[in-house]
């Protein structure tokens, strides 16, 4: 009942709640590192058509700076402070693009003394970049608060120079108000779009794990079933898939318990039988024995020879048992030799011959009259010899109404084959699949524990032979076992 035990301990370990688990395990490690991927996605977007729009915009700046500057510096700076200024008028109100940039010309103190708008005229900006470009001769970048009016701005300062020496600042400025609104609209857009693809890998995954989810609670709940007793239990196989394949190995797990169990229940029911009678049989003799006050000889006689037989019958049963036990946990083992096949089959027929003559039953037996037809083989005689009396026996509880059984024993193809049949009434076409089943007994009501056909069949496969069980044409059944030559 290993794989009873086995069920039994996983369902106990499988919960609806570890369901639940399932579902964060999957979100956690699929969908989280797709959504931190289009996260940092959406990041170096926004970082990069910042840098492009404020790079480019930088540049243009710097551009326009460099010529006004660079004209000023070769042509305008050396006339005198007068011809400076009036250059520098003409320059602001010549500027093209006085709606979107601001040109200012500022003093050697920093304060503008001529601008495109005249209301920064004769104010000090106080920005670096004025300061920096002054000090130290060159052009100067600013992108920031302005502190005067708290927008948001960038700046270019270019120093205007006379015979080495800074005269005073050139300066364009332009509001980033409708770029960082164009930033905010792309960075948007994007944002949207990535949260659309994040709401449809998450919808789709979701989906998903339901549909794996689902299942496996149904399986779940069926294993805690059969675990709980309900063996045979099945699922409805509504899956093509790898799910499909799931659900079919339970419903074949959950069949095989449920015939493991009734097959246990009947092994029980009849193990109990067949020790009670003869059990039964023993004491009540003995007790006869005991009490009988004639001490009659031939009353004593019988009940020790029904004594001794119920105690042999005993004796069988209880080492098919022991048999059954080593096969199961392995121990079953062979002594091969080279042995004479035909010679141990022949001494099963003798020994079973006379018995089945008291029963009314025939024994025939059929082999070939050439000699060395035969050859010795590689095999286990005990073993072999007790699945011969097993067939023999067997033949005759389910077969002996009969009252014939025939033998016979042929070679071919490097096979010895023997083949036992009687006369009876066959096996049901329904229970031949699991006529070798340990435990097994079908609808038959003769005595016995259900296991020697399994340990029969253990002891040919071990010999590298096959055992089959059919039923013959014209009636009954047949056992046909086939053992090679040349050893497994």
């Amino acid at each position: 009942m290993g794989i009873l035990n086995h069920l039994k301990n996983g369902a106990e370990n499988l919960s609806i709640p570890h369901l639940t688990g399932l579902r964060r395990r999957w979100i956690t490690n699929t969908v989280a590192p797709v959504c931190v991927i289009l996260m940092t996605t959406v990041i170096l977007f926004a970082a990069g058509i910042s840098s492009y729009y404020f790079g480019s915009m930088q540049k243009g700046l710097e551009s326009r700076a460099q010529a006004i500057a660079n004209s000023f510096n070769e042509y305008f700076m050396g006339s005198g402070f007068n011809s400076y200024y009036q250059k520098a008028v003409q320059s602001t109100e010549r500027f093209e693009d006085k709606d979107r940039v601001e040109l200012q010309f500022i003093n050697s103190r920093g304060r503008i003394v001529v601008s495109t708008s005249g209301l920064t005229a004769g104010t000090t900006p106080g920005t670096d970049d004025i300061s920096r470009a002054l000090s130290d001769n060159r052009m100067v970048a600013f992108q920031g608060h302005d502190p005067e009016t708290g927008e948001n701005i960038m700046a270019v300062s270019h120093p205007l120079v006379y015979n080495g020496r800074v005269q005073g600042v050139m300066r364009v400025v332009t509001s980033l108000r409708q770029v960082d609104r164009q930033v905010v609209t792309a960075v948007l857009l994007i944002t949207l779009i990535v949260s659309a693809g994040m709401g449809i890998v998450l919808a789709t995954n979701l989906v998903f794990i339901n549909n794996v989810v689902e299942p496996v609670a149904e399986v779940t709940g069926a294993a805690k079933r059969i675990s709980d007793g309900s063996y045979g239990y099945r699922i409805d196989k509504t899956y093509s898939d790898e799910l499909g394949e799931l659900v079919e190995s339970i419903n074949n797990m959950s069949l095989k318990i449920g015939q493991n169990e009734k097959m246990k229940t009947e092994f029980i029911s009849s193990v109990s039988h067949e020790l009670r009678t003869p059990l039964t049989a023993i004491n009540g003799w003995g007790e006869t024995i005991l009490e009988d006050p004639t001490g009659d000889p031939m009353q004593m006689r019988r009940g020790i020879r029904i004594i001794l037989n119920e105690t042999k019958r005993l004796s069988n049963m209880v080492e098919e048992l022991l048999e059954f036990s080593k096969m199961e946990d392995g121990r079953f083992t062979l002594h091969i030799e080279t042995m004479d096949l035909q010679a141990e089959l022949e001494d099963a027929i003798f020994t079973y011959r006379e018995l089945f003559k008291q029963e009314g039953i025939t024994l025939e037996y059929a082999v070939s009259d050439e000699e060395d037809a035969f050859p010795p083989i590689s095999g286990d005689p005990e073993r072999l010899k007790q699945v011969f009396c097993n067939v023999l026996d067997n033949g005759a509880k389910h077969g002996g109404a009969g009252k014939r059984i025939s033998v016979s024993l042929n070679r071919a193809n490097g096979f010895q084959t023997i083949q036992v049949r009687d006369y009876g009434p066959g096996i049901p076409e329904a229970e031949l699949p699991f006529i070798k089943q340990k435990f097994y007994k079908g609808s038959s009501k003769a005595r016995g524990s259900g296991i020697g056909l399994a340990v029969s069949d253990e002891i040919i496969k071990l010999h590298g032979g096959t055992f089959t069980i059919g039923n013959a044409q014209g009636g009954g059944a047949v056992v046909s076992i086939s053992l090679p030559e040349n050893g497994k």
